[in-house]
């Protein structure tokens, strides 16, 4: 049986969150990680062939070390729970804190699972499903996330059922007295920020102002965090595009995708490494949208951070992949939406697996579905020069198309006024629907008074057996379009993971209005019309 990785992020997102405690004793496969506001904040597996539910999820995060891969003992290690597990002098009392924190987990905290067969690749799956997670799902993944501040209210409520004497209280008020003096960086780590490095060694990224960003990377082996080459398009506000390219040392002996790209040791000596690179891409990216087709260029660089000990930056991420599922549903199921598949649909002329090549062709996915017509000229970017004893190592990246103009004294790119597409769709309301508070509890929109105008081929029974063959994409302002079919019997979207955000981001209470517009054949728009108070 193949599973999808998009269908078992779905199954997470909108599994019903369950005490750690009922995790199951023999069985296997994905699980999360939900903190005491009720929030999915870590995916990972059951990858070892001894390891179940419950004993990874119930024993190990909840009662491990803090400092290791044991993410509720990691993260609500703070106020009356914190101990440092290396400090002999404070050992009885830190104990005593991390008893109160394996109590405060069983009481607070929960936990979402999917059981999958032992013979699946589980460690692949949970790779795949990492990949296009959204951040907020994933946020203590790699310790991305600080830890939390006491929840003084709900470690009371523990103690209060503990019902400890003065003794165990005035260790737990010790511990919270150690843990206000003590010098604990973000996730319990010393986490180094990007220090200034001359930036003789990268090449210049292009000035803006820039519309959007797509950004690509190439690895040397399965290890995501040794990028090799770093392409980045740059979507100015003509729509023309300039690409910036660097190739990248990671640093390492094994090279096994050297085939697929071309790029070798030979070809990267002399060139920066990622610690060198990050800050010209962190000044260029911060606080422009940067597109990557598919999730694994986030990864990758979240990876390479990892491995440089360097904080992830916080670009807004967005996925082409999505883009092109809404403008063109005809392709799933019939080639896909990979860069290859649309190469060929929209007659996209790019050298696949060239890290800037890669990235120009998502900037071009996405000004597609826009409508416009892609500027594919562009002037070089020079990738020689950077500190290498043979610069003959690093060529031209180029594109030119079929006629290559002169290249000397090129510093700008191209400016071509874009043409609007022809088949522009025209968005269509479709109908409101009133939010209840029912609505904001369980996560869901009711679209019963306008159902019958969605697509019937996307309507499917009342579970996940009886999904419909077609799904629709929802643009709900975040950072993913959503793809699902439509609950026949409860009539709303069957994918709810992304609704809670949808209605915190908007400020959405009861008495409000969703509207939901078609902006394409099987695409749609909703948004949050507030009621006044």
């Amino acid at each position: 049986m193949r599973f999808m990785p998009e269908d078992l992020l779905s199954a997470l997102l909108e599994a019903a969150p369950r005490p750690t405690a009922e995790a199951p004793r023999n069985a296997r496969g994905l699980y999360g990680l939900v903190d005491h506001f009720g929030e999915l904040r870590y995916i990972g597996s059951t990858s070892s062939t001894d390891q179940t539910f419950y004993e990874r999820i119930h024993q190990r995060h909840r009662t491990g070390s803090e400092g290791m891969s044991h993410y509720f003992s990691q993260m609500y290690n703070t106020g009356r729970m914190w101990r440092d597990r290396n400090d002999p002098t404070t050992r009885a009392d830190g104990d005593i804190a991390k008893k109160l924190r394996n109590e405060f987990v069983v009481d607070h905290c929960r936990a979402v699972w999917i059981t999958l067969p032992d013979a699946t690749d589980i460690a692949h799956l949970e790779k795949e499903v990492l990949a296009i997670a959204p951040d907020h799902a994933i946020a203590w993944n790699r310790r991305r996330m600080d830890v939390y501040d006491e929840p003084s209210d709900l470690v009371d409520t523990t103690l209060r059922r503990l019902s400890w004497d003065a003794q165990e209280l005035a260790a737990i008020e010790r511990q919270r007295q150690r843990f206000m003096g003590a010098a604990v960086s973000a996730a319990g780590t010393v986490i180094r920020r990007p220090a200034p490095i001359p930036q003789t060694r990268v090449t210049p990224f292009p000035e803006g102002p820039f519309r959007f960003f797509a950004l690509d990377v190439e690895t040397a082996n399965n290890d995501r965090g040794s990028i090799c080459q770093i392409g980045v398009a740059c979507v100015r506000l003509d729509n023309s595009i300039e690409t910036w390219v660097t190739y990248v040392d990671p640093r390492t002996d094994v090279w096994i995708w050297s085939d697929l790209h071309g790029i070798t040791a030979h070809t990267v000596r002399g060139a920066p490494t990622f610690a060198e690179v990050l800050p010209v891409l962190h000044d260029a990216l911060v606080g422009g949208t940067v597109y990557q087709h598919s999730g694994f260029d986030r990864s990758a660089i979240a990876a390479a951070c990892s491995n440089s000990n360097l904080l992830i930056p916080l670009w807004d991420w967005r996925d082409s992949v999505h883009v092109a599922r809404t403008a063109w549903p005809e392709l799933r199921g019939n080639g896909g939406h990979g860069l290859a598949s649309l190469k060929r649909h929209l007659g996209l002329v790019f050298d696949h697996h060239d890290a800037g090549e890669d990235a120009r062709a998502a900037a071009e996915v996405v000004l597609r579905a826009e409508g416009f017509q892609p500027v594919s000229l562009q002037h070089p970017v020079q990738l020689s020069g950077i500190g290498s004893a043979n610069p003959g190592d690093f060529d031209l990246i180029e594109d030119y198309g079929e006629t290559a103009p002169d290249t000397s004294g090129i510093t700008s790119a191209l400016t071509i006024t874009p043409q609007p597409a022809t088949n522009q769709y025209a968005p269509r309301p479709i109908g409101t629907t009133e939010i209840t508070q029912g609505n904001i509890d369980n996560d869901h929109i009711y679209l019963r008074s306008f159902f019958e105008k969605f697509p019937a081929d996307a309507i499917g029974g009342s579970n996940r057996a009886s999904a419909a063959q077609r799904e629709i994409a929802v643009d709900w302002g975040g950072g993913t379009v959503v793809m699902t079919d439509l609950d026949g019997v409860k009539r709303f979207f069957r994918k709810r993971g992304w609704i809670r955000e949808f209605f915190e981001r908007n400020g959405a209470r009861a008495g409000d209005m969703v509207s939901v517009e078609e902006t394409a054949p099987y695409s749609y728009r909703v948004a949050v019309q507030r009621c006044p108070r």
